[in-house]
């Protein structure tokens, strides 16, 4: 457990058998106990480290008064309903997750949106792959419970004597929301502004058409905001948010460029395109990924291309349902 403010306390959490390898749970000291900002993965283990975290500071899980969620991703949702189930603490998310969540707590969600997506990209590869996977992450249907508060845009949560305000930040996902302590200086970024590593964008149950541009405006959004300590998801603290997003900017803004360069090279759709270009820090080919990543990398590509193509650079035209991209 890590103290980057008086009263907050940043707690990874573990993510077994994912890359990342843990969560940021943010504990905000109240006078009658802590509020929480995400919650951690249910089976996992981090149920039985949150709450030894919480002992530290004299805490226990029924001393959790709140759980406010960045988003609906399993790594950040799924826990605070099953602390509701064992506490009854109210949890609340972001209102432009509705749709997704509608989705994602019935039988009918398994990556179908993803498939269709891929058949346009001409990935038919990937598809394949994937085959049976769910977009569940493995977690039961059950899970996806609705939130006790639906927050919008602009609302405010008193936390003791901080006021956190909701900022909607879409492209992640579609309702994903960070939280501001403007007094302190303080953002609880979830996964929008990561320190080392740049989010995915827009994989969620029901897919929006532009989560790039979406994501682009989001940062900018969020720069404009007065700068702040980052306390960010996964990875550390950073001293300014400001610098991270420009970083962010910047990483988009040749990615962009690199992809429009892999179009003019004559790799005409999504999947060829993916193709051409490296993914991860490690700078990885595509065919070095797994499966799901593939499919992750692919969409991205996919959002890069028609940034472009809403930008006026590129123009598209679909054949047989796949999308082919070439030089405006």
């Amino acid at each position: 457990m890590y103290t980057p403010a008086p009263g907050v306390h940043r707690i990874p959490l573990p993510l077994p058998g994912d890359a990342l390898r843990a969560v940021n749970v943010y504990a905000v000291e109240l006078a009658d106990g802590v509020l929480l900002v995400d919650a951690g993965q249910v089976f996992s283990g981090a149920e039985e480290q949150l709450e030894q975290a919480l002992g530290a500071l004299g805490r226990g899980l029924s001393d959790v008064r709140q759980v406010l969620v960045t988003h609906v991703h399993r790594d950040h949702y799924t826990l605070a309903v099953g602390l509701r189930r064992r506490t009854g603490v109210p949890v609340a998310l972001g209102e432009g997750a509705k749709k997704s969540l509608s989705v994602a707590n019935t039988d009918a969600f398994a990556l179908a949106p993803q498939v269709a997506a891929l058949h346009r990209c001409g990935a038919d590869a990937i598809i394949a792959a994937i085959a049976g996977t769910s977009g569940r992450d493995g977690m039961p249907v059950d899970i996806w419970e609705e939130p006790d508060t639906w927050l919008a845009d602009g609302a405010t949560v008193p936390a003791g004597e901080r006021t956190l305000t909701a900022v909607a930040t879409p492209g992640h996902t579609a309702g994903h929301l960070v939280f501001h302590d403007a007094a302190s200086a303080l953002l609880f970024a979830g996964d929008h502004v990561l320190p080392h590593i740049t989010p995915s964008i827009g994989f969620e149950a029901v897919p929006v058409p532009h989560p790039l541009r979406d994501y682009l405006g989001s940062l900018r959004r969020v720069r404009a905001l007065p700068d702040a300590m980052l306390l960010p998801a996964h990875g550390s603290v950073v001293p300014r948010a400001h610098a991270r997003i420009d970083e962010l900017l910047a990483h988009h803004d040749t990615r962009l460029a690199d992809t429009f360069a892999a179009v003019r090279a004559g790799r005409e759709t999504a999947y060829a395109a993916a193709g051409g270009l490296t993914w991860t820090r490690r700078g990885r080919r595509l065919e070095e990924l797994d499966p799901f990543n593939q499919m992750l990398a692919v969409l991205e590509t996919a959002a890069h291309l028609d940034v472009l193509v809403l930008q006026g650079e590129l123009v598209v035209e679909e054949r047989d349902g796949v999308a082919g991209y070439g030089a405006a």
